[in-house]
């Protein structure tokens, strides 16, 4: 029976998709993780999520302890990650509402663990390969069921992952446009990045809630305009993981 982890991104990590659902706690070497594994069932498919700030979202985005979900991931023996995320759209034709199956990150982060490789053995250094971060047969099967599903996607696109918890200045975000980058958001590339290191295939579907600030003629993003976007599509990602899962 195939093993699935998911990590839940702001308002997208909701249990009920799970049959038989329980909480198990796991233990790893980089410290605790925010709150227990919840552990069930989706079809025939033994499913464990994790809830990326807790499930009260009491963690900061600079505050998650990414080695510990990824380390909980490798101990429970899942076979793939899929995780979802919420991000700010940098391309006009990017639109609130629409899902991004990330391909390519860029990371801006500047405080967080990134490696579990602290130290090396003598003469055998470990340098992990990064150039395609997102394994490309979960991507295409999360395009394939948004393509079924009806749902307005883009079937690649770069993140690039901030510190936080602070959105970017106007500077900034045209800086990350100029850099070529789709999506913005302050939670992809470590998991990514750790994911890779630890041998787990990864897949990230990022949902489009705001246009970051770059667009001035709009109010720049705040808050409570990300949670109402995330309350009127918030289904459909529940919905594609769902598909996705039950087809792996």
């Amino acid at each position: 029976m195939q093993r699935i982890g998911i990590i839940g991104g702001s308002g997208l990590d909701n249990p009920a998709i799970f049959s038989d659902p329980k909480d198990i706690d796991v233990k790893t070497p980089w410290g605790a993780l925010e709150s227990p594994v919840k552990a069930g069932h989706i079809g025939a498919k033994d499913v464990f999520m994790i809830a990326r700030h807790g499930r009260e979202h009491t963690v900061p985005p600079s505050g998650v302890n990414n080695r510990a979900h990824i380390d909980a991931f490798r101990q429970l023996e899942c076979d793939c990650i899929l995780a979802t995320t919420a991000v700010g759209s940098l391309k006009l034709e990017i639109e609130r509402g629409h899902l991004v199956v990330l391909d390519q990150f860029i990371d801006f982060t500047r405080h967080r663990p990134i490696t579990f490789h602290e130290t090396f053995e003598p003469h055998a250094p470990v340098h992990t390969p990064m150039a395609d971060p997102f394994d490309e047969s979960l991507r295409r099967k999360l395009i394939a069921h948004c393509e079924a599903l009806g749902i307005d996607h883009h079937p690649r696109g770069t993140v690039v992952t901030i510190e936080g918890t602070r959105f970017s200045t106007r500077a900034e975000s045209n800086m990350f446009r100029a850099w070529g980058a789709d999506v913005i958001n302050m939670s992809t590339a470590p998991e990514a990045i750790l994911a890779n290191e630890a041998g787990i295939p990864y897949a990230a579907v990022a949902m489009s809630t705001d246009y970051d600030c770059w667009k001035t003629d709009e109010e720049p993003v705040t808050w409570e305009e990300i949670l109402r976007i995330f309350g009127a599509n918030a289904e459909k990602v529940t919905k594609l993981l769902l598909e996705t899962i039950e087809s792996l």
